[in-house]
């Protein structure tokens, strides 16, 4: 079994794949501070639950935007699992060719999920992933990374609402019934969310523009089905894209 490790400024997203097939995923927190021992611990509760144990897990692959965390999940995959990690970056086979002016600049996580993007549906995609910032990639119709936007993420600008601003508190992140909110709960809802789907239809809009109208435009990220709920931007949900990547990611180095 492959264990995938997604380790995002939020969350740490863990996926077990038995072959091509993903039978069990989990998020954690992220947390700098927490040790590999913390870490291993909640890895083997979460096996645990599901049937499993960290013998079980005899592959593994990392992709990271998150640098300090990186050694510490190798080090849980070593010790727990007794495996060393594919860690997605510099001189990984990947397959697709990245068009960005510095290559290396491009995180890991965003060249996992244009692959497993390009793998399911070709070219070309637009994938908007929308976590704590919510970043959108452009593939080709040649399955090239072409390039990206990134913006503040839903939950990162309510939070900057709230903590910058003395009457306000935190929402939760669901649709109000109607754009004119009626109290101040409603009102931020509906700027906060209904202003985030008319931030992604206008990315996507540009971005078919340069890259053809013809592009399927793919939803990812833990927000992203609170955008797709407010209003018709995506073709395609998919939450388990970067885990798919890894996975792909990982097929192809077996041989390096």
């Amino acid at each position: 079994m492959l264990l995938a490790i997604d380790i995002g400024n939020t969350n740490v997203k863990l996926g077990v794949y038995d072959a091509a097939v993903l039978r069990h995923s989990w998020r954690l927190k992220s947390d700098a501070q927490k040790m590999p021992d913390e870490y291993g611990v909640l890895l083997a509760s979460l096996l645990n639950m599901a049937g499993l144990a960290t013998k079980d897990m005899q592959q593994a692959a990392i992709c990271s935007s998150v640098p300090p965390l990186v050694g510490t999940f190798i080090e849980v995959c070593q010790r727990f699992c007794g495996i060393t990690p594919l860690v997605v970056g510099a001189g990984v086979k990947t397959g697709m060719k990245v068009l960005y002016e510095d290559p290396r600049a491009v995180g890991a996580d965003r060249i996992a999920g244009a692959v497993a993007g390009h793998h399911k549906y070709g070219g070309p995609i637009i994938i908007a992933d929308c976590g704590t910032a919510s970043v959108f990639d452009a593939i080709t119709r040649d399955g090239e990374y072409l390039g990206g936007a990134i913006a503040p993420g839903m939950q990162l600008s309510a939070d900057a609402l709230v903590s910058r601003t003395a009457m306000l508190r935190r929402i939760e992140m669901v649709s109000p019934k109607g754009a004119i909110g009626r109290n101040t709960v409603h009102a931020m809802q509906s700027g906060i969310i209904f202003g985030y789907v008319g931030l992604v239809k206008e990315l996507v809009a540009r971005f078919k523009s340069e890259l053809g109208d013809d592009a399927r435009v793919i939803g990812t990220g833990g927000l992203a089905s609170v955008i797709a709920r407010a209003g018709e931007v995506f073709d395609v949900l998919e939450p388990d894209l970067t885990l798919e990547g890894l996975r792909l990611i990982h097929e192809m180095n077996q041989d390096s």
